[in-house]
């Protein structure tokens, strides 16, 4: 059985990073490694990463001529594999067509209605093995869904094998993210140990949360060819004893690499001492959500941090030359007043990387119902749940204005002379100018936002 893993290329109105990084597909890399060997003898895989990708879709329907097509996605992509997948019972009707990925974990009646044969939820790995097995006996895709469905309630396997790097072989030197590269990614656990409100990670595993080994961990990272490695768990930082070992063990095999996190200020802000160690065995930067400069979103947002922890954190992070990218949540009553604030502070916190979003309620999250009477758009308009468009109504000035003051703050943030003069030092002038790119691609998407407004 031929078996088509896709990721696809973002919806063309999707705001987002996706012009300053390219990530590989580890979930699809996990399917492959974990599929049982009795399995792979008789199911031949492949892995098309269509943001990468010259070949159209179709083309690469007529030429695979695959037995079974699998999509994975975040919301912002339900439309996309919609329509990709009516493509696939266009071109190979006996095809069947199937989704994973965090989206259909969390709120899998979204694919509902589409071409669709299988919506795997949590477990999805499992449930992927069920239905392989389930196919090739000559079951039912009745019985398969029920199998399915009965898998995602059952209590989440988090023992998994490393990832199949080599399955995306042809795409591995394009994967970057900003100027880390080219870069892998890995994860050390599953799930974040935190609930704040506005947060879909929770969600993915149902309120669990699971680390990983350090030993196991080191043993993968051995075998990543790449030096730089972005750490996509939830929340890297938590456990001091458990970051401990982790620099031990580096320091103890010898693993020369340099690492990208995500990582929460209050653990910064306790324990400057942990990430010198982690700082010496290669942490370059960490992604933090500092989230707001006001205490009140921050207790609306159940973030448990504060306006000082958060100073005191990045102060830290500057101190032990650590890069930062900082990520802000904007509410609906910022007024002007308020960006010049935040433009000001984060000024003066020698701030050089911000990523600044509108508060974006997301299906699945306990903050959704609570603003779902004031969006803008229907839920159905999956492509605008980006955290980047302007989905609910600003309280004290226009969408267009909003979507300028964004633009404007970011801008006077990171554009700074002493910013650019710093980055060309660290990186060089390519990389810079590559980045500048990207920046101006995301520019442009919001100036068409603020022609057009909502």
């Amino acid at each position: 059985m031929k078996i088509l893993l896709v990721r696809p290329k973002p919806h063309g109105e999707t705001i987002g990073l996706k012009h300053v990084m390219i990530c590989e597909p580890l979930e699809l890399e996990y399917l492959i490694s974990n599929i049982p060997e009795d399995l792979k003898d008789k199911c031949q895989i492949e892995i098309a990463d269509m943001i990468l990708e010259r070949k159209s879709f179709k083309s690469i329907l007529e030429e695979k001529r695959p037995d079974m097509v699998l999509f994975t996605g975040y919301i912002t992509h339900v439309g996309t594999i919609g329509d990709m997948a009516r493509q696939v019972k266009n071109t190979l009707p006996g095809a069947i067509t199937g989704v994973g990925g965090v989206h259909s974990e969390v709120v899998p009646e979204d694919y509902s209605g589409l071409d669709l044969h299988l919506v795997f939820g949590r477990n999805g790995v499992k449930a992927l093995v069920s239905a392989l097995r389930g196919i090739l006996h000559g079951r039912g895709l009745d019985e398969i869904r029920r199998e399915i469905e009965r898998i995602s309630r059952e209590e989440i396997d988090f023992n998994l094998i490393p990832p199949d790097r080599s399955s995306v072989r042809k795409y591995r030197t394009s994967y970057y993210y900003m100027f880390h590269n080219p870069c892998a990614l890995m994860k050390t656990s599953y799930g974040c140990p935190y609930s704040c409100r506005f947060c879909f990670c929770r969600e993915i595993t149902g309120g669990r949360y699971h680390s990983r080994s350090m030993e196991a961990v080191v043993d993968e990272l051995i075998d990543i060819p790449e030096e730089e490695v972005y750490i996509v768990d939830d929340d890297f930082l938590f456990g001091r004893d458990k970051l401990l070992s982790f620099a031990s063990l580096l320091r103890e095999r010898r693993i020369n690499k340099r690492y990208l996190v995500y990582g929460r200020a209050d653990f910064i802000a306790r324990n400057r001492d942990v990430m010198e160690e982690l700082r010496d065995v290669g942490l370059e930067a960490v992604i933090v959500g500092v989230e707001s400069i006001r205490d009140k979103d921050l207790y609306d947002y159940n973030k448990k941090t504060s306006r000082d922890t958060n100073e005191k954190a990045i102060q830290i992070l500057r101190e032990l030359g650590i890069e930062l990218y900082a990520t802000m949540i904007i509410p609906l009553d910022f007024s002007r007043e308020d960006f010049r604030e935040l433009t000001g502070w984060l000024k003066r916190m020698k701030v050089t990387f911000v990523n600044l979003q509108p508060l974006t309620p997301l299906p699945g999250t306990s903050i959704f119902e609570e603003y779902r009477d004031r969006l803008l758009y229907d839920t159905s308009e999956h492509h605008v749940f980006d955290m980047a468009h302007v989905v609910l109504r600003p309280e004290k000035m226009s969408v267009r204005m909003f979507y300028g003051r964004l633009l404007l703050s970011y801008y006077r943030v990171v554009t700074r002379p002493v910013n650019i003069v710093r980055l060309v030092r660290k990186y060089g002038l390519g990389a810079n100018l590559r980045m500048l790119k990207g920046s101006q691609m995301v520019a442009f998407q919001y100036m068409k936002k603020i022609v057009r407004g909502y």
